[in-house]
């Protein structure tokens, strides 16, 4: 491994370290770049960057060449969330001595990697203003363990290494304090908890909206550090490369990085890759810049997106269920996916153009597709692709244990993916 891709990879652990929630990922994409907020008053200039909030779980980061009119529109998109336990509403549950939270599964997370797991929380609280209609929001991360999810002894489950369901309205409660107050002072305790984190008053909070995570730090490993090791790489890591791409972009035309929210539940959210808001965005900014809207029109469907989400790599213990012909390993590359079901997006132009990007500045790449007898995941790309009808294709680093707690890939394949986007927004 070279210092860059070691710099690059070890830059991946600190990003997920401090993005802990999807609130948390946009603010630390926002500080990377530092992009003027569109709050319906600015003015549009080339030469800018600018960011526009999909209500504070996404974003959408748009840098504005010297040339805007006359340059080509990319577009790179990944999405902020990833599976998780979420905390519900009045989430205190008492029995036997025992505080447990009351959550529900977000996403299709593997629910037993989330078992015997320290577990902080972190997200977003909103608080009473004056103004019903303006709450004030303040993102929290407590950044030390909080919970742990127990499993049941192997003495009392006989069974559990034959496989055991876990029911997540019994099985993934998270044991959070032992109770030994009144019950009016356990059902405080989280409300007190935010308020003393936050310094406010327990009395202003009027809800939240908090994801718990595993609060184990990303680390290299292997034999020379060949791997690496995090939670939520599917999609951080897609995250972060479209992040330093648009960072270190110059040149002429329009480069957008959007951040989507909900692609772990379907997209079709206002925040979500389903929405509309992306093409408004878009169409608010070619009229900024004096950009007719027959122009504006020609631009997306001359424009070009890369839809950027974590691959499956072949599995050193299963690799019977990779497809035959096709088989990304880690380490070797950006992963180009091709379903002919357009669950992923692409076509033969589509592959051509990234594949002849990879070639020209010698990054290594690689080709994903579904064993044909097992049905497979899913993107955002075809999806966002029906409201921006340009073409598209589905990339990304390919990965191991893909929705577990914790996710494996090659320490090397964060610095293809960023090259490779920085090679398709410098284009």
């Amino acid at each position: 491994m070279t210092s860059e891709e070691r710099r690059c990879a070890e830059e991946l652990i600190g990003f997920i370290d401090r993005a802990a929630s999807p609130y948390h990922v946009v603010e630390r994409s926002n500080e990377i770049l530092c992009p003027v907020p569109m709050d319906g008053k600015e003015r549009i200039e080339a030469g800018k960057m600018y960011s526009f909030s999909l209500y504070n779980t996404g974003t959408i980061l748009i840098a504005i060449g010297e040339n805007a009119a006359k340059g080509p529109l990319r577009i790179a998109c990944a999405h902020t969330d990833f599976p998780c336990l979420r905390v519900k509403p009045n989430p205190v549950l008492k029995e036997h001595g025992y505080g447990k939270l009351n959550i529900e599964v977000y996403g299709g997370l593997i629910r037993n990697t989330w078992m015997d797991r320290p577990l902080s929380l972190a997200g977003a609280v909103a608080m009473r203003d004056e103004d019903p209609f303006t709450p004030n929001l303040r993102l929290v991360d407590f950044r030390r363990p909080l919970m742990i999810v127990p499993n049941l002894a192997i003495h009392m489950n006989r069974k559990v290494n034959e496989g055991v369901e876990l029911k997540p309205q019994k099985d993934l409660l998270p044991l959070f304090f032992q109770s030994e107050g009144g019950d009016e002072d356990d059902e405080r305790r989280l409300r007190t908890m935010l308020s003393e984190e936050l310094g406010v008053s327990a009395e202003d909070i009027l809800s939240y909206d908090l994801n718990a995570y595993p609060c184990e730090r990303g680390c290299l490993l292997g034999y020379d550090d060949v791997f690496l090791s995090a939670p939520r790489l599917d999609n951080l890591s897609s995250v972060k490369a479209c992040v330093d791409a648009l960072h270190d972009w110059n040149g002429d035309g329009i480069r957008v990085a959007a951040l989507f929210d909900n692609e772990e539940v379907g997209s079709r959210t206002k925040q979500g890759a389903g929405s509309t808001a992306l093409a408004m965005v878009l169409e608010r900014i070619c009229h900024g810049l004096g950009i007719a809207r027959d122009e504006y029109l020609g631009k997306i469907m001359d424009g070009f997106c890369l839809s950027v989400d974590v691959a499956h790599a072949l599995h050193p213990n299963a690799p019977e269920k990779a497809d035959p012909s096709n088989q990304p390993v880690l380490g070797s590359g950006t992963v180009l996916k091709v379903a002919a079901n357009q669950s992923y997006a692409g076509d033969p132009e589509a592959f051509a153009v990234v594949a002849g990007l990879c070639e020209n500045a010698d990054i290594p790449y690689q080709v994903f597709t579904n064993h044909s007898d097992a049905a497979g995941g899913a993107t955002l790309g075809s999806i966002l692709s029906t409201q921006l009808p340009m073409r598209t294709m589905d990339i990304g680093a390919p990965i191991l244990g893909m929705h577990s707690a914790r996710e494996t890939m090659g320490a090397r394949d964060q610095f293809a993916l960023t090259r490779l986007l920085t090679s398709f927004f410098s284009s």
